[in-house]
C-alpha cells in the first residue's frame, strides 16, 4: 500500500511540474508583455513588451488623486509611513505595505470610476482614506 502511494505522489509531482513548464503554443505567440527577439546582423537582442505608467500616490508634490484614461495600463504605487495593508474596496484589491516597500497594484482602465484608496495599519486600527482613484471613460 505504501508502495502505492509513494508512486502515486511521484506522478503527480511529475504532472504538476510538466503543466507549471509548459504553456500552450497560442497562448505563447499571443502574450504582448513577452519579450520578442529580433533576428538581424550581429547577436540576436531582446525587445521588451510595453511598460506600464508608473502612477504614486502620494504624489511627489503632495496629491492624492491619481489619475488614469480609458484603456491605460499603469502601475499604481501607494506609500505609506507605517506597516498595513493598501486596498482598493471598489476593485477588490489588496496589498501590504511597509514604509520601504510600497503597495503595488497592476491596473488597466477598463472599469471608469472613482475610487477610494484605503490603507489599514498593522496595529488594527481603523482604515482610513489615503487617496483616490479617478478612472476616465472605460467600458
Amino acid at each position: 500500500m505504501r508502495r502505492a502511494l509513494l508512486l502515486f505522489a511521484i506522478v503527480l509531482m511529475l504532472a504538476a511540474l510538466a503543466t507549471s513548464v509548459s504553456r500552450p503554443q497560442r497562448e505563447r505567440q499571443s502574450d504582448p508583455a513577452s519579450p520578442t527577439v529580433t533576428e538581424g546582423p550581429g547577436e540576436p537582442t531582446a525587445t521588451p513588451g510595453p511598460t506600464p505608467a508608473e502612477i504614486r500616490v502620494p504624489a511627489p508634490g503632495g496629491g492624492r488623486v491619481a489619475r488614469l484614461a480609458s484603456g491605460e495600463a499603469a502601475t499604481l504605487v501607494v506609500g505609506v509611513r507605517e506597516d498595513g495593508e493598501v486596498a482598493l474596496p471598489g476593485l477588490g484589491l489588496t496589498q501590504p505595505a511597509t514604509a520601504l516597500a510600497p503597495a503595488r497594484f497592476d491596473l488597466l482602465g477598463d472599469m471608469a470610476g472613482d475610487y477610494e484608496i484605503r490603507f489599514t495599519p498593522a496595529a488594527g486600527e481603523e482604515s482610513r482614506v489615503v487617496g483616490r482613484l479617478v478612472v476616465a471613460g472605460g467600458t
